[in-house]
């Protein structure tokens, strides 16, 4: 009832930067957590970034400084700013949303499509 759509990667020259958007639709809810993944070929899943209902935010420590997560609560969207970007970072991200109906107030986890991010040396 809650789609995901991950859009915003794309190719990009170590040390350049890139703003992935997760826009959420579909049914009402309020927000609860929302976690970026990535997964490079080769390597298992991992967190790179949250960011929970009350602003806060947390992220793996070989992103730290380099990547920014926000939220944009009237456009139902978060944004995972990624700046001097390295050929390690290149993986396919993917955002996954755990929230509540609005109106059931049953608790949901919707993940997206993902997008792929390609860093060139």
């Amino acid at each position: 009832q809650v789609q995901l759509v991950e859009s915003g990667g794309g190719g990009v020259q170590a040390g350049g930067s890139l703003r992935l958007s997760c826009a959420a639709s579909g049914s009402a809810f309020s927000f609860n957590k929302l976690d970026w993944y990535r997964q490079a070929p080769g390597n298992q899943r991992e967190i790179v970034a949250s960011i929970n209902s009350s602003g806060g935010t947390n992220y793996v420590d070989s992103v730290k400084g380099r990547f920014t997560i926000s939220r944009d609560s009237a456009k139902n969207t978060v944004y995972l700013q990624m700046n001097n970007l390295k050929p390690e970072d290149t993986a396919v991200y993917t955002c996954n949303l755990k929230g509540r109906y609005w109106y059931s107030l049953a608790g949901f986890d919707a993940w997206g499509q993902g997008t792929l991010v390609t860093v060139s040396s």
